[in-house]
């Protein structure tokens, strides 16, 4: 599998989690025959600021490689900021997290809340995408709510935008981490899309991997 020129050399990746996809995790998944692996959400805005500790997570080692540095905010501007300066670490990637529940990120634009813009959604993508050489990928749910699910609409935006690839998490923000993901939405935005899909969610074990 290829994601943007970047060959993928199998199909089980490190999803980015807050506090647990740290380096050395990163470094074990990779020992282990994870594809690829995923920073940790990273503030745009702490990083133009200069806030060291959010610079400080864009680090990683060569055993982590291929890796995704992701990064997290609602302004196009920000975020392509933010983005040149990760792409100095020379990773293979550069990944927008548009799918994370947190209140911290939700309440302040950020992760899923920009689900319910899909216009804001590609703009950031294109303005990311035109800022780095890299392939830029993005991170989603399936939707705000059950009554807004609107991942193929936010995939198919993000896609045209110049997305890469997109993951998405099979459930709503306001799901947060249950009930079980919604396997036949993430379906639905493999059909919708010419970029590759990656599933996020429940997979703990080789049989949920397989499923």
């Amino acid at each position: 599998m290829k994601i943007g020129n970047v060959e993928i050399g199998g199909y089980a990746a490190l999803a980015p989690m807050a506090g647990v996809a740290d380096n050395a995790m990163r470094s074990i998944c990779r020992s282990f025959g994870a594809a690829y692996t995923v920073s940790e959400l990273i503030s745009a805005k702490g990083v133009v600021l200069g806030d060291r500790k959010s610079r400080d997570l864009f680090k990683f080692c060569d055993e982590e490689r291929p890796i995704a540095l992701q990064i997290f905010g609602d302004d196009p501007q920000i975020m392509a900021k933010a983005a040149l300066v990760a792409a100095e670490h020379n990773p293979e990637m550069i990944d927008i997290n548009m799918g994370c529940p947190a209140p911290k990120v939700a309440n302040n634009g950020g992760g899923s809340a920009l689900l319910a813009d899909p216009e804001l959604c590609g703009k950031i993508v294109e303005t990311v995408s035109n800022a780095v050489d890299i392939p830029v990928t993005v991170k989603i749910r399936i939707g705000i709510d059950d009554d807004h699910i609107n991942a193929v609409t936010v995939a198919r935006v993000c896609e045209q935008a110049g997305a890469k690839a997109v993951a998405v998490h099979g459930r709503t923000r306001r799901q947060m981490y249950a009930p079980p993901v919604n396997i036949e939405a993430i379906k639905s935005v493999k059909r919708a899309v010419n970029i590759p899909v990656i599933a996020n969610g429940d997979i703990v074990d080789g049989l949920s991997a397989a499923k």
